[in-house]
């Protein structure tokens, strides 16, 4: 009788210890997202920073705006890369849009082209003129 209330009691700590496994945070990633539409307002002069406004729509709301990031290819060339932060698990299943500012920077004067990444490799490009 005592091994039966063991063998019980071991299934009882298993299941409980399974049961607190599955609940535990779900696994997110870093993905690169494409965007919609940038804005790039003018007025900017050497001594200022810089900045660019960007749109788009997250495909569902798993996604959450990480940032970007800003590779200089030479100091009039930028590549700019959006990324998110994509949770699994139950997610609400709409279209969810998003704007953000982007900061740039103190940037030399002159025209600097800005390529916007998307995440299959193609790019949206923008010329920013600084004074």
């Amino acid at each position: 009788m005592k091994s039966k209330i063991a063998i019980l009691l071991n299934v009882a700590l298993i299941t409980l210890a399974l049961n607190a496994e599955a609940t535990t945070a779900p696994s997110s990633q870093d993905v690169v997202i494409g965007l919609n539409d940038i804005f790039v307002p003018g007025g900017f002069d050497s001594t200022s920073d810089a900045f660019v406004v960007v749109n788009g729509i997250f495909p569902n709301g798993c996604y959450k705006w990480k940032g970007s990031s800003r590779k200089d290819l030479s100091n009039f060339e930028h590549e700019i890369t959006s990324m998110a932060t994509v949770s699994s698990g139950m997610c609400i299943q709409v279209l969810i849009p998003f704007t953000k500012d982007i900061r740039l920077g103190k940037l030399d004067m002159g025209t600097h082209i800005l390529r916007f990444k998307s995440n299959d490799g193609t790019y949206i490009q923008k010329n920013l003129v600084v004074e």
